[in-house]
Order: structure tokens, then C-alpha cells, then sequence
């Protein structure tokens, strides 16, 4: 008997056939479609209110998402913002690099807020990679010396990301598991990495030992929370009925393959980096939820074709409140551009979009949308992969009437003036996505359901 590997459940011995439609639970993925910013802590925030499980598959605490809550504030930058469902459970994957102090700092901080039992809901996966102290210290020093050499940094929240992902490339990383293994065994290859780091950047002191001290106690608050992430993740799926989100840092237009090199962020914030970044095969990803704002902003510098170094810009920062949550950086900002959303929706197979900050237009007279770039006077079928031509590109708009009616107060679609209901149409139709949330302020209730 051939046995159909593909599709069988183990073990193979029972022989039993299982289609591709019984592949288990599926999981929600929530993704940046622009720059970053585009609020995806909201969204993921409405749907953690039902989530049983709420995953961060990639990046560190480079991310930011603020959610507010019963008028109360909390910021997070490692913690998937479910932690705030009490209900739930919070998983920190294999594919995330994790600054342990900034991981306990951020859930002391939040603690004190009233997010109270976070420890408990938190599971961390052990082939998840350590970002140290030392790195964030490189990713610094890097930062200085691209200014140096080529007149322009990268950007980075300097928090080690980079430096992290690098180790973990390079094969002197360091993980989760090896912190909670033999101690002994991990200072060993903890001193080889800081002199390695120090051979490159002779400047770079660290305090080993005072490092290494820290570190064993951090190990221990974390051992109860570290669990074998792949095995959690398929017991999750093909166990009884559960909802699974998951929660995308940074955004299509930063990944590390995708998006605007090397102006990037050193993972994949793309939909792949849900699979690789947790262990979850393709089958069992549902709907792709793509969040992009009414508006576009970057943070940091790289090439921004809709951007408006004019007043228009000024009042979407100030009207915005644009500023970085990570950083405190003002954010650059422009019209929204339908380039590369349609661009990140080829990458990521968007089933709907979440429409973020439209209140935000509220004021405008007339408002743009970019929906083409043109190169010497003619259309480009592509979004550029080269920097150069990315800064060369003519951007083609489509112009639209104001509304001038304050959309703040409305919870429906019927609420919304007809003029900023033909602004979302004209967005769905050329997307060729469905617009499923439109937001028109801070809090969960501002999220209008579209269906």
C-alpha cells in the first residue's frame, strides 16, 4: 500500500486518509500592509477578545503597539497584545529574539497599570533566540558607523535586532533552551560571542560576569514559561476547536526580503514569517487580515514616493499624533499608496483589509491616493525592487473630495458620509480586497465592522 504522506494523520500505520480540509484549527494571521504604524495592535486587540491562543512569530521589541483599554494605556513591544485577555494565552515563537530585561521591564510596567497574571498566560518557546545587552550596544555602534561611511543610518530602534538575527544566521547564537540548559556550557559560548563582537567593534566593553549573574536569574523567572513551541502549536491545531491569532510586528514594506532594502527590518513580517516563525505548515493558515492606514507614514529614512514635505504632511503628524511608540521619532507622512498595498497583498493573499485612522482626514478639502508610478513618463507594471528607481518614481494620483464632517462619533458604515464612502469603495475595488474594519479612533469601539 502507498501511503499518501501529504495527507496522512500520524501515525501512518492506521492507514487512515485524511483531507486536506480536516488539516486542524486554522489560525488568524493580523500583517502591517504599508510601513508600520498602521494601528494592526487595534485589530489584533478585537479579535484577542475571542482568541484562545495570541502568537508573535517574529521580530523583538522593535515593534510598538499600543492598545488602550478601559481608558487605560498599555504599550507593548515583546508581549503578542493579547496578553490583555485574561482568557487567553500569550506564545512568544521560535521565529521572535528576545531582550530579556526589556521582556520583564515591559511586563513590570504594564503590571502596574492593573495587567495583572501576565506571567501565567505567557508561554515562550525554547528555540527562540536571546538578544543580549551587547547587541543593542552594536546595533548602536553600526547605526554611527553607517552614518559615517555613507552619510545615512539605517534607522533601526536600536535595540539589537539586527545584531540578534545576525548571530542566529551566523551560528553563534544563543537560545532560550541553551539559557535554560547547562549553565556552565552557555557562559562558555556567551564569553566566545561577546569576543567576537568585541573583535569587530574593539570599542564594545561588557561586563561578563555581572552579565552572566543577571542572566541565570532572568533564567529563572523565565523557566516557567518555556514550553517546546512546536509541539504546543500542534497540539493547539489539531486539538479540540480553537481560535489562534497571530500577531505580525513591523510590516510588509520593512521585510527583510520584500520590503524596501536595505531601509528594512531583518525578519520576515510577511506571511511566511508566520509559518517558519512558529512551526505552523501553510494548510493550516485561514484569513490574512492586512491593516493599512487611510494615510500613509514611514518612520526613519528610505525611499517614500507619496510623501508631502508640506503642510498637508505636517497636519497628518499633528492630527495623527504620529510619532513612533518605540522611538518617539515624528513619523514622515503622505498620501496613502496603493502601490504598495496592492504590492504587499501579492506577497501576502490578504482576505481583508482593516482600514485604519480616516478620522484622521476628517479636515482635508481634497485627498489623494497614489495608484501608479511612472517611470520617464510611463507606467511601471511593479513595485521596484532597486532604492534608486524607488526614488526616482513619479507617483500618479487619484483625487478625491473632502467629506469636511467629523467621522469620529460613527459606529456603522450609514454613519459614514457618502463622500468618505466612496473614498473606502474606490480603496476596496482597487485592492481587489474586501474592506472588512474601518477605523475612526483610539479605542475598540471605533473599529466600524463592515461585515
Amino acid at each position: 500500500v502507498s501511503i499518501d504522506h501529504k495527507n496522512t494523520n500520524q501515525p501512518a500505520a492506521a492507514g487512515q486518509k485524511r483531507s486536506r480540509s480536516d488539516s486542524g484549527n486554522k489560525v488568524t494571521v493580523v500583517l502591517g500592509a504599508q510601513w508600520g504604524d498602521e494601528g494592526k495592535g487595534k485589530v489584533v486587540d478585537l479579535l484577542a477578545t475571542e482568541a484562545d491562543v495570541v502568537c508573535r512569530c517574529q521580530g523583538g521589541n522593535n515593534a510598538g503597539h499600543t492598545v488602550v483599554v478601559d481608558g487605560k494605556e498599555y504599550d507593548f513591544h515583546l508581549l503578542p497584545s493579547g496578553i490583555i485577555n485574561p482568557k487567553s494565552t500569550s506564545l512568544i515563537g521560535n521565529g521572535v529574539v528576545i531582550h530579556l530585561p526589556g521582556l520583564f521591564e515591559e511586563g513590570d510596567k504594564n503590571d502596574k497599570k492593573g495587567l495583572k497574571g501576565w506571567e501565567k498566560r505567557l508561554i515562550v518557546s525554547d528555540r527562540a533566540h536571546i538578544v543580549f545587552d551587547f547587541h543593542q550596544v552594536v546595533d548602536g555602534l553600526q547605526e554611527t558607523e553607517r552614518q559615517a561611511q555613507e552619510g545615512k543610518n539605517i534607522g533601526t530602534t536600536k535595540k539589537g535586532i539586527g545584531p540578534a538575527y545576525s548571530s542566529k544566521a551566523s551560528r553563534t547564537g544563543l537560545r532560550v533552551c541553551d539559557l535554560l540548559g547547562d549553565f556552565k556550557d552557555f557562559s562558555t559560548r556567551f564569553k566566545n560571542l561577546v569576543h567576537q563582537y568585541q573583535s569587530m567593534y574593539p570599542s564594545l566593553t561588557v561586563d561578563v560576569e555581572d552579565q552572566l549573574k543577571k542572566l541565570k536569574e532572568y533564567a529563572e523567572r523565565l523557566r516557567p514559561m518555556v514550553r517546546d513551541g512546536v509541539y504546543y502549536m500542534y497540539e493547539a491545531l489539531h486539538g479540540p476547536p480553537k481560535k489562534i491569532l497571530v500577531e505580525g510586528a513591523n510590516a510588509a514594506l520593512l521585510d527583510i526580503d520584500f520590503g524596501t532594502y536595505p531601509f528594512v527590518t531583518s525578519s520576515n513580517c510577511t506571511v511566511g514569517g508566520a509559518c517558519t516563525g512558529l512551526g505552523i505548515p501553510p494548510l493550516n493558515i485561514g484569513d490574512v487580515f492586512g491593516v493599512a492606514k487611510a494615510y500613509t507614514t514611514r518612520v526613519g529614512i528610505g525611499a517614500f514616493p507619496t510623501e508631502q514635505l508640506n503642510v498637508i504632511g505636517e497636519l497628518l503628524q499633528t492630527r495623527g499624533h504620529e510619532v513612533g511608540v518605540t522611538t518617539g521619532r515624528k513619523r514622515r507622512c503622505g498620501w496613502l499608496d496603493l502601490v504598495i498595498v496592492r504590492y504587499a497583498h501579492m506577497i501576502n493573499g490578504f482576505t481583508a483589509i482593516a482600514l485604519t485612522k480616516l478620522d484622521i482626514l476628517d479636515v482635508l478639502d481634497e485627498i489623494k491616493v497614489g495608484v501608479a508610478y511612472k517611470l520617464n513618463g510611463k507606467r511601471i507594471p511593479h513595485f521596484p525592487a532597486n532604492m534608486d528607481v524607488l526614488h526616482k518614481v513619479e507617483v500618479e494620483y487619484e483625487t478625491f473630495p473632502g467629506w469636511k464632517t467629523d467621522t469620529s462619533a460613527a459606529r456603522k458604515w450609514s454613519d459614514l458620509p457618502a463622500k468618505a464612502q466612496n473614498y473606502i469603495r474606490f480603496i476596496e475595488n482597487h485592492i481587489g480586497v474586501p474592506i472588512k474594519w474601518v477605523g475612526v479612533g483610539k479605542s475598540r469601539e471605533c473599529m466600524i465592522q463592515m461585515f
